[in-house]
């Protein structure tokens, strides 16, 4: 039984009492050293059912050594389950099988392998409730930590409860419910000591110990009634318990501890081989196991607490330490052990050794290979620290920040590339660096940085010239003038497809985006960047196609890192279409995946996004609050990459309320420099042009309407030339260019808004009978369309004329979620649960209980009812 602990056995028992109700539930456990997490998982280990059946439980204790092994975590908890691995989807069962070794194939987007792991538990869970228990999961190595939280995240209906224990202020775990462990209340403090403990002792140990179970256990073997030392931090004072425990072990036994505490994985076999020709042998367990430092399970060696191991680790002198590495090394030999083998190797050196640092580069290419970029960052870079000379030395270093670029680790990328461009003074080598420090610093939102980091790595190396121009007209799009034409020049003198097209969008007659994707290449990364720039050319309808191909394909091969910004992309052109409701679902599952994938820079955009298509719904609340997100994640010192678009947002969301001088101001803000050649620039100055008519100064939109008009022109799409007769008709009330902009045929939204505008204009001329059909059918356009605040003012309009104005009809889709919208949709096309999550990716469970919420909703009992919906 544990003490004081029932709040917290309420909650873990909750959780699980849902798991065996079909729902799933995450857990973070947070607590210092000997708080207390290790024994709620124990007791979380022993739940049984109602029957008394024990729970199916996974479980893995993640070790400090291995923090730098790719995947040994996750391997620890899953492989009980790898006898299922021929039931998942093939991209996600060979991304398993890569990772522990059980086949080869071609490096994996890195998120897939939380999708994988997220599938395998489920369907384990088939058989009943699963509870996956994570100790000290702090010290996940960074893929296994990226795959458990990507899976934990997306549990909804698998019956599979996770809980991780981690110390404060370390392991974050955004999105997940956390539990802080505190200390014990005195009173159950107290049933913790000892009866016969003196009162002086007494006093003195409920003092140090802080309510700490761990404390209260161990503090009285040390603690004495006169004891003259001041007090100790109380993590010092506990192992300072355990370091006098050790020395008082015999020697050989202290020799096996320390082989056992810097071997980490507890292998007995390993470490009674290791630990032999140091003069540590079988015997010597027994001392150790009765002074309960450790406990030894069939084959395995665990340590009763972390602090035992940091112990054991500081009584030991440091050429004792490089001997008890080198020993482990030596035994070491099996392929499937070369990694460890590696980072022993590299721990007993302490000097520079070419020899061991070529070991641990190829262990780092082997974890890169396996996606883990996180320990190939880690490996590379103490291969680097080994190196013999400065060459090699820069070499590693380099490889170490691409590995840090790939991980998501940007500030290490810039600091190891400046280390290595440091250290030697080749051209093409700093034109690298350059690629790698250019992108770090962009997806920091550090725009100015990147732009000269490219710019300048472009006239370093011939070779890398296209590609770092390219790739600066990024930043440069960001910061705007002088940067965006000085790129722009030096992109005319270069013969690449993806530059051509750069150049002719921004400044010339558009190119055919499908002819300019044919030549860069069938893979996605090749040709995405087409995507952005299809809207700077007014190709919104080749963008569509261009983007939901490539989705489908990351679909199709679990690409899950490119999926933000191609959906982004796809929303985009879905609203600029006026399919808003395609554009919301979009969106969302988007977001999901940017923040699953650490993306901050399309977090920022997908939410300010959302708050243009919420401004359009008239959420004034919803529009506000994704503003502020979008714009509350942004590096310090930089501008949040979605700003543009919340400027759109709330000016739009102003226009549709009625309040037409803020609106204008906030648009106007929108044309001028950095953001007046952004897509949402000239895509909103229809909306400056009606605020700045309605609020009495249209003198203020002059200058942007004659930049529309000219872009209108140059790319040459119906659409376009629509609203620019619209906004010419609102300048001049002309009525002959209300009909120009109508005949010359818009989108949805856009239309019924001048259908809405010109039948305005018809009232006022006391045509009343001709407004009413124009006001009746923008008032239905936006009913569809659920854009209320327009709807509301067709709606008084029309009954200004004298008609009654319809109400709108009710949508029984209007009440899904876009996730719930989504997956009905697939569904109605056939699609079984398990095709569905694996295109979306989520579990078939998953799937399963969102139809179950969508189908009432519906009024539908099946998927061939559903199939019969225009949804």
């Amino acid at each position: 039984m544990l003490q004081g602990r029932g709040a917290e056995q309420d909650r873990i028992a909750a959780l699980v009492a849902r798991a065996r109700a079909g729902e799933s539930a995450a857990l973070v456990l947070r607590g210092g050293p000997g708080i207390g997490k290790t024994a709620l998982l124990d007791w979380a280990a022993e739940l049984t059912s109602p029957t008394g059946r024990p729970l199916r439980v996974l479980r893995a204790s993640a070790a400090e050594f291995e923090a730098e092994l790719p995947f040994a975590g996750l391997s620890q908890l899953v492989r009980p389950a790898l006898d299922r691995l021929d039931r998942l989807p093939a991209p996600q069962r060979q991304v398993l099988a890569s990772a522990f070794g059980l086949g080869g194939g071609a490096p994996a987007d890195r998120l897939l392998v939380g999708l994988a792991v997220l599938s395998l538990l489920a369907d384990l869970a088939d058989d009943g409730p699963l509870l996956c228990l994570v100790d000290d999961a702090h010290w996940l190595d960074s893929v296994s930590a990226e795959a458990l939280l990507f899976a934990a995240r997306r549990l909804h209906a698998e019956s599979v409860v996770m809980i991780f224990a981690a110390r404060d202020g370390v392991f974050p775990a955004p999105g997940l419910p956390e539990l802080t462990v505190g200390a014990l209340a005195p009173a159950d403090a107290v049933q913790l000591l000892d009866p016969q403990l003196a009162p002086e002792v007494r006093m003195r140990v409920l003092g140090e110990a802080q309510g700490n179970p761990l404390a209260l256990i161990e503090l009285p073997r040390v603690v004495r009634a006169d004891d003259a030392d001041g007090p100790l931090p109380l993590t010092d004072r506990l192992q300072a318990a355990f370091h006098g425990q050790v020395d008082r072990l015999p020697a050989g036994a202290r020799t096996l501890l320390l082989v056992a505490a810097v071997e980490d994985t507890g292998d007995l076999d390993v470490l009674l081989r290791a630990a032999a020709p140091l003069g540590g042998n079988p015997g010597d367990l027994r001392p150790a196991e009765e002074a309960r430092l450790v406990e030894v399970t069939g084959r395995r060696l665990r340590f009763r607490h972390p602090l035992v191991r940091a112990a054991v680790h500081a009584a030991a002198t440091y050429p004792e330490r490089l001997a008890a590495h080198r020993a482990l090394a030596d035994v070491l030999t099996t392929p499937d052990t070369a990694d460890r083998r590696a980072w022993h190797l590299a721990a007993a050196t302490n000097g520079p050794d070419e020899q061991v640092a070529a070991t641990l580069e190829r262990t780092a290419e082997q974890a890169r290979a396996r996606n883990g970029y996180s320990a190939a960052l880690a490996a590379f870079e103490r291969a680097a620290e080994l190196s013999g000379d400065a060459a090699a030395q820069a070499r590693r270093l380099l490889l170490a920040a691409e590995s840090g670029l790939q991980s998501g680790h940007l500030d290490n990328a810039v600091r190891l590339a400046e280390r290595a461009a440091g250290l030697v003074n080749e051209p093409a080598f700093h034109a690298r660096v350059a690629w790698v420090e250019g992108h770090a610093w962009f997806w920091q939102g550090g725009h100015q940085t990147a732009y000269d980091l490219m710019s300048q790595g472009a006239q370093l190396d011939p070779g890398r010239r296209d590609a770092l121009l390219v790739a600066a007209f990024h930043p440069a799009w960001y910061l705007g003038e002088p940067y965006l034409g000085a790129c722009l020049d030096q992109l005319a003198t270069l013969d690449h497809p993806v530059a051509r097209y750069q150049v002719a969008a921004v400044l010339g007659r558009p190119l055919p985006l499908a002819a300019v994707a044919a030549q860069v290449g069938a893979e996605p990364r090749d040709r995405v960047q087409l995507c952005g720039l299809g809207f700077v050319a007014g190709q919104d309808a080749e963008t569509y196609e261009l983007a939901s191909g490539l989705v489908a394909r990351c679909r199709a091969d679990g690409v899950l890192g490119l999926l933000p910004t191609l959906l982004f992309f796809l929303a985009e052109a879905e609203f600029f279409h006026g399919r808003h409701r395609d554009a919301a679902v979009s969106l969302d599952e988007a977001v999901r995946v940017a923040r699953d994938g650490n993306q901050p820079l399309w977090v920022s955009q997908l939410l300010a996004v959302q708050a243009v298509l919420a401004a359009v719904a008239g959420d004034e609340a919803r529009c506000q609050d994704l503003a502020a997100s979008a714009l509350g994640g942004a590096t310090a010192g930089a501008e949040a990459g979605g700003r543009a678009w919340t400027l759109w947002a709330l000016g739009l969301l102003d226009l549709g309320q009625g309040r037409a001088e803020s609106a204008v101001t906030r648009l106007a803000a929108l044309q001028e420099n950095p953001y007046a050649h952004q897509v949402c620039a000239y895509r909103s100055v229809p909306d400056l042009v009606e605020a700045a008519v309605r609020a009495g100064v249209p003198e203020q939109a002059e200058q942007a309407y004659t930049r529309f008009s000219a872009w209108a022109e140059r790319v040459d799409q119906p659409w376009a030339t629509s609203l620019a007769y619209r906004c010419r008709a609102l300048l001049s009330g002309d009525e002959q260019d209300y009909l120009l902009a109508l005949k010359a045929g818009g989108r949805p939204f856009e239309q019924a808004r001048t259908e809405l505008l010109y039948g305005e204009w018809l009232r006022r001329a006391r045509r009343k009978a001709d407004a009413r059909g124009r006001l009746h059918h923008a008032l239905n356009t936006f009913d569809q369309l659920g854009a209320a605040p327009w709807a509301a003012r067709a709606r008084g309009e029309l009954e200004a004329t004298g008609l009654r104005a319809p109400q709108p009809a009710a949508s029984a889709a209007a009440d899904l979620t876009p996730q719930e919208l989504q997956i009905a949709r697939l569904a109605g096309t056939g699609l079984s649960n398990r095709d569905i999550a694996a295109q979306l990716f989520l579990s078939p469970k998953t799937v399963a209980y969102h139809l179950y919420k969508a189908y009432p909703k519906l009024g539908v009992t099946s998927r061939t009812e559903l199939a019969a919906l225009a949804l």
